[in-house]
């Protein structure tokens, strides 16, 4: 049995210590990261809580209840940042891909943990496939926050409206990395092919504006 409540404490310890010596944006970073890991742990009480609730095997639940409840959860912390402190409007991708990456890094933890490292070329696939994933899905919530947040008719619709995209988009990876041979393969590679096509389209972006 996996302790993840414990887990979590001996890795958000040092976060902790260095989120108190840090300042500005180190600082927001490592909070983002560690709220990204709050975020983890709570979506899996809660997940598990609702299949138990609805009577869902492993499965279903990994495709029908977990992405819905961990993109909500990873949302959470931006839109109180959003809501509470009214950033600076660059800021909101990049606490959106902090708290992405907080709540990858300790998913992958819970999952060594539990599965063990035996099979080192399996972990370094799923690594990348997961943790990418969350990053896509973060980045499709953090566009609408960027670009529609100052338009206040857009902001409610364009934030369900991309929230759901996320996850559809996290629930059709987690639908094919469940499959096994090539439908499994293609679910770790498609995250990493996305954010290979997002970074290509931001540096044309980039170029195009400082034309």
């Amino acid at each position: 049995m996996n302790y993840i409540e414990n887990i979590y404490i001996c890795i958000a310890a040092p976060l902790i210590v260095s989120i108190l010596c840090l300042r500005g944006r180190r600082r927001r970073s490592m909070l983002f990261f560690l709220g990204g890991m709050t975020a983890c742990l709570a979506a899996s009480y809660i997940s598990t809580f609702l299949a138990m609730l609805h009577g869902a095997d492993m499965t279903l639940a990994s495709i029908e209840i977990s992405p819905m409840v961990e993109e909500v959860l990873k949302l959470a912390p931006v839109l109180f940042y959003l809501l509470v402190l009214e950033p600076e409007k660059e800021d909101i991708m990049g606490t959106m891909i902090m708290v992405s990456v907080g709540f990858a890094t300790f998913e992958n933890v819970c999952y060594l943990t539990g599965n063990g490292s035996a099979q080192l070329l399996h972990l370094l696939i799923r690594g990348f496939g997961t943790g990418a994933m969350h990053v896509v899905s973060g980045m499709i919530v953090g566009m609408v926050l960027y670009y529609l947040w100052d338009r206040l008719y857009l902001r409610f619709a364009g934030t369900a409206g991309l929230l759901a995209l996320a996850i559809t988009y996290h629930a059709i990876y987690n639908l094919l990395v469940a499959q096994s041979g090539a439908a499994a393969r293609i679910g770790y590679i498609l995250p990493m092919l996305t954010v290979l096509l997002a970074l290509t389209f931001g540096r044309k972006r980039l170029k195009n504006l400082a034309r």
